[in-house]
């Protein structure tokens, strides 16, 4: 039987997901990102290590999902799509709510859903209809399962089943858990994997730090440390760190608590001191945009760009590196000049009052449409009121 509705408001799971929406703000009424390049999208199933089990999968769970109506997708870390398989006329009610291979699925760029928000806790979830962040996917049902390398326990991404009412059973969870415990089997065993420190701290203030098979979410303090060191890349002294996380003097025996509790938190043989640093190979999402944009592919970019690093920081490393990526993704999403990354990027939270790219935007539209005509009178109200502002600030000074 399908899983009964709270009878006071929303499960606590679901709650706390849709906090996390609102904080990142997701928007409820939009679709998840458009999808990749098909040329971007085979390069990462050729590179990815669920490819391996893909075969098992479609046995345990694609065969299933097509004789019953259903949609069965392989999603990796970032949320992306992988592979998107099942009934026919399911896959087209799918295309509708862009739930579709290259798509982005994570939890900051689509809101509540089965294979996001497993992704975000590690662990199996199953969301129900109405309880989907987006008002365009609450007619759906999905539950979503991650896989983890058998080695290493790190996340690889996730397995999910998405369709109607009959998804919203304890039999489809349980059959998502199974399925990626078995693929877990039959991967193969990556060596010395588990000495990679994975950090997540793009549209956070949380960062989610991921080794040896653990996920610990960081105080946002315990953050600003850990993304400083990362940054760094190598180990620095304490009055190095201090001015690192603060344009005001840190006492060396506050540093000195504060990195005495990270490495409570942390657990054994993740941080050094005497230079402090991060022990491992460290695989942050701000350095994946980073690396491609610097590749010259700003559409993966942007896709893979949830949100600013730690957005409430005030540490100045923290802030310096913060706006350099901002910058540099608008420069590669202008200097692009496509319509799509440049509409993208004017909906998003941080380019919706960027008026030039609202005029590139209006110049990338055909002559005479409305959106042509919208995106013009967007970039002239920003740069009036800009305008004025500059000199009521004139004015007063």
């Amino acid at each position: 039987m399908p899983v009964p509705p709270p009878a006071h408001g929303p499960r606590r799971l679901v709650a706390e997901s849709w906090a996390r929406c609102t904080a990142r703000g997701v928007r409820a009424d939009a679709l998840a990102p458009v999808p990749e390049a098909a040329t971007e999208l085979d390069e990462r199933r050729r590179g990815h290590s669920l490819a391996a089990a893909l075969p098992l999968l479609r046995d345990l769970l694609g065969r299933g999902a097509t004789d019953d109506g259903h949609v069965f997708a392989v999603a990796d870390t970032d949320g992306t799509l992988l592979w998107v398989e099942g009934d026919r006329s399911a896959l087209r009610r799918a295309e509708r709510i862009r739930f579709v291979e290259g798509a982005g699925w994570s939890e900051p760029s689509a809101g509540t859903n089965a294979p996001g928000t497993a992704l975000e806790l590690g662990r199996a979830v199953q969301i129900v209809e109405g309880e989907h962040y987006g008002t365009a996917v609450r007619t759906w049902s999905c539950a979503a399962a991650p896989v983890r390398d058998p080695r290493t326990g790190l996340l690889l991404g996730a397995i999910d089943l998405s369709g109607g009412p009959s998804i919203a059973t304890p039999p489809a969870l349980a059959a998502v858990r199974a399925a990626a415990l078995a693929a877990q089997a039959v991967l193969p065993r990556t060596p010395a994997a588990e000495d990679v420190v994975r950090l997540r701290a793009l549209a956070r203030d949380s960062a989610l730090l991921e080794h040896a098979g653990r996920v610990r979410r960081l105080s946002p303090r315990h953050s600003e440390i850990v993304v400083t060191l990362a940054l760094e890349g190598r180990g620095v002294s304490g009055d190095r760190l201090a001015v690192d996380l603060s344009e005001h003097e840190i006492p060396p025996s506050t540093l000195r608590a504060e990195l005495t509790r990270l490495r409570a938190a942390l657990g054994p043989g993740l941080l050094g001191s005497r230079p402090y640093a991060l022990l491992g190979p460290v695989r942050a999402d701000y350095d994946e945009v980073a690396g491609l944009l610097a590749q010259g592919r700003p559409a993966a970019a942007l896709t893979r760009y949830p949100g600013p690093l730690l957005p409430r920081s005030e540490a100045p490393l923290v802030v310096a590196h913060r706006r350099s990526l901002e910058q540099q993704l608008r420069g590669a999403v202008l200097a692009a000049g496509s319509a799509d990354l440049l509409r993208r990027w004017t909906v998003s939270e941080w380019g919706t009052d960027d008026a030039p790219a609202w005029t590139a935007l209006a110049r990338s539209l055909p002559g005479g449409s409305p959106q042509r005509a919208a995106a013009a009178a967007r970039a002239g109200h920003l740069e009036r009121t800009t305008g004025h502002a500059a000199r009521l600030q004139r004015s007063r000074s």
